[in-house]
């Protein structure tokens, strides 16, 4: 079969200097990747590296026909849907109009959540943060991409919350054959639904499990998070999201 995503020997990092070294793994169609480990190992600046945001030091990915270093909205174009940490919605704008701009019919939302249905009409400011959270992840699903970036998609929410997105990128998985690459702290519920999980220490792979290993293994996940990392990936991450904020502006 062949990966939706190839990473080999990946390096990358800020300003020159790599905070994730040597990093390699394939996604198969219908596979979710998690990425697990303490703040500060790496995780994040693995997922803007994938989602062509920061540049390689060295090493190749290989998604669809799109270069190593190709931005993202070629990789968008391709069949990438990247969610963030942060909420993708439009907060003056209605439920429905932010799907309406992201190219996803408002029946295709509520099939992957059914509370959606009543709020099409509220303004996405107004809306809770899960609900925000299903807003997000349903327009990055709704467009049946090929492989999906996930980024922290339970941050700040209650565990029912965090249960049906996950389930949502599950269903994603077994029916539309999306592959999945998922960052995540809830260590418990993230590898509920996982095929293959990468504990990372500090910008490097700790731990290479499959799912089925994992679950079995947790007790050696969750060591994993007492690790003191240093906080390069951390401080990266923060002067990218500042520099990027300055752009913006």
């Amino acid at each position: 079969m062949d990966s939706v995503i190839s990473v080999k020997g990946m390096y990358t990092g800020y300003a020159g200097q790599p905070v994730v070294h040597d990093l390699s793994f394939d996604v198969n169609p219908g596979e979710v990747l998690c990425l697990l480990g303490p703040n500060g190992a790496g995780k994040t600046t693995t997922m803007l590296a994938l989602a062509g945001e920061l540049p390689l030091i060295e090493g190749e990915i290989t998604f669809a026909d799109v270069k190593s270093n190709a931005p993202l909205y070629k990789r968008a174009r391709s069949g990438m849907s990247y969610v963030t940490e942060e909420r993708s919605v439009f907060k003056a704008m209605s439920l429905r109009d932010n799907l309406r701009i992201g190219g996803v019919d408002a029946e295709e939302a509520v099939t992957l959540f059914p509370e959606l249905g009543q709020r099409m009409s509220v303004r996405g400011g107004l809306l809770s943060g899960g609900e925000q959270q299903m807003l997000t992840l349903a327009r990055a699903l709704g467009r049946k991409p090929k492989l999906l970036l996930a980024d922290e998609l339970s941050l700040g929410l209650a565990p029912l919350v965090v249960d049906r997105l996950l389930q949502a990128v599950r269903k994603a998985a077994d029916e539309q054959q999306t592959a999945v690459v998922m960052v995540e702290q809830h260590a418990h519920k993230a590898l509920r639904y996982t095929d293959h999980a990468i504990v990372m220490r500090r910008g490097r792979v700790g731990l290479d499990l499959t799912g089925e290993d994992a679950r079995k293994r947790i007790g050696d996940v969750e060591q994993a998070y007492l690790t003191s990392t240093g906080g390069d990936a951390a401080a990266g991450e923060a002067e990218l999201a500042q520099h990027q904020g300055n752009s913006a502006g």
